[in-house]
């Protein structure tokens, strides 16, 4: 023991200072010297003040009916969500005062699904704060490895006090809490289930390439469509294509006029997303599939820019091994080869587009692409 420390007992400990007199210690002082700290005085726990759930059964039974309330009102809110989700039109608007006109929909899921959860915490809390156990208890330290007996002792703690938070002595909890918490997940399934809209297989499968604008109904009659340079929206003739170069292509009339931005396609950034394609033009002597040069035109060929992985733009090529590579995952295709995978994560090849060129010279396509674009899914055809 240091000379200027002098012992005490209990949580009083004193010690002397730099003069010889007695410095009593309360919580915040630390015994020891040279500045350098030991350990702090034990500030000891406050009194446990009872609360009246446990003075009184009438007050604890009516903080349980307080709790079950809570739960009832996330039960009939998530209900509501439901009825709500079907019975409103995605269409429809409501105004607010502040906000402006919004959509209905939104507004009425997204109170009702606030509610919902609003009654399981405040719920969770108010049974926490009248019912639950709520005196302190301080645990020393102890080594990291528990012995086989402290682990035996926890679970028997854990059996014989499970009881203490009273769900077991009021069913009425256990039941409105196992409802809200279970029909809790329901929105967000429906939500999900019911969000998804059409199939890839429908929306992925038809493009502007068909002859005009995509979208639900029937099938658009195929035309012959140039090819026009993006973002210029020019149309390509076969002449301007020199071999080594590489064209970004959009089908005619899906690109509003670059003059007066009139016209074009009335969801374009998601028609552009399906339709975008990479004119090249190889040595047909390099060209080692027999289908490519019939799809071409003399060794210019058309492919989709919508990597088969995940549907990132292809956008890389080089000119020296006629390989388009995807910059996100590395995915590469042999251009040579029907644009098939040699590299990387897609497992499908481009999608190719069937080309010639109309009477004035200009590069037209032939026909739409014959499978669906963009990343595979599990109903291609």
């Amino acid at each position: 023991m240091n000379e200027q420390d002098t012992p005490t007992t209990g949580t009083e400990v004193a010690h002397t200072d730099g003069h010889g007199d007695a410095v009593r210690l309360d919580q915040g002082h630390v015994v020891g010297s040279g500045g350098i700290p030991e350990r702090f005085a034990n500030p000891g726990l406050p009194a446990h003040v009872p609360r009246m759930a446990d003075l009184a059964e009438a007050a604890a039974r009516r903080a349980e009916k307080q709790v079950a309330t809570l739960f009832g009102i996330s039960i009939l809110s998530t209900l509501l969500f439901l009825v709500l989700y079907f019975a409103i039109d995605v269409t429809q608007t409501v105004f607010i005062p502040g906000i402006g006109t919004t959509s209905a929909s939104n507004v009425a899921l997204g109170l009702t699904l606030a509610f919902s959860m609003l009654g399981i915490g405040l719920g969770a809390v108010h049974w926490a704060k009248t019912l639950m156990p709520d005196e302190e208890v301080v645990e020393e330290r102890h080594p990291m490895a528990s012995s086989e007996a402290d682990r035996r002792e926890v679970v028997r703690v854990l059996a014989e006090e499970g009881g203490s938070s009273q769900i077991t002595r009021r069913p009425l909890i256990k039941y409105t809490l196992g409802g809200a918490l279970g029909l809790f997940a329901v929105p967000l399934v429906v939500q999900v289930a019911g969000s998804l809209g059409e199939m890839p297989q429908k929306s992925l499968s038809l493009t502007w390439w068909h002859g005009g604008p995509s979208g639900p109904g029937e099938e658009p009659e195929f035309r012959p469509l140039r090819l026009m340079k993006d973002p210029e929206n020019t149309p390509i003739k076969a002449s301007d294509v020199t071999i080594g170069s590489v064209f970004h292509v959009m089908p005619e009339g899906l690109l509003p006029d670059p003059e007066t931005g009139e016209g074009g396609a009335d969801h374009l950034l998601e028609e552009k997303a399906k339709a975008a394609v990479l004119l090249m033009r190889l040595d047909p002597a390099v060209i080692e599939s027999q289908k490519e040069l019939d799809w071409g035109y003399q060794g210019i060929v058309a492919y989709s820019k919508i990597c088969t992985h995940v549907g990132c733009p292809v956008g890389l090529y080089e000119q020296q091994t006629h390989h388009l590579l995807c910059p996100c995952h590395q995915s590469t295709f042999d251009v040579t080869q029907d644009c098939r995978v040699i590299f990387g994560p897609a497992k499908r090849a481009l999608p190719q587009l069937k080309i010639t060129v109309d009477d004035e010279g200009y590069l037209v396509s032939a026909q739409p692409f014959r499978e669906a674009v963009g990343p595979s899914f599990w109903e291609r055809g």
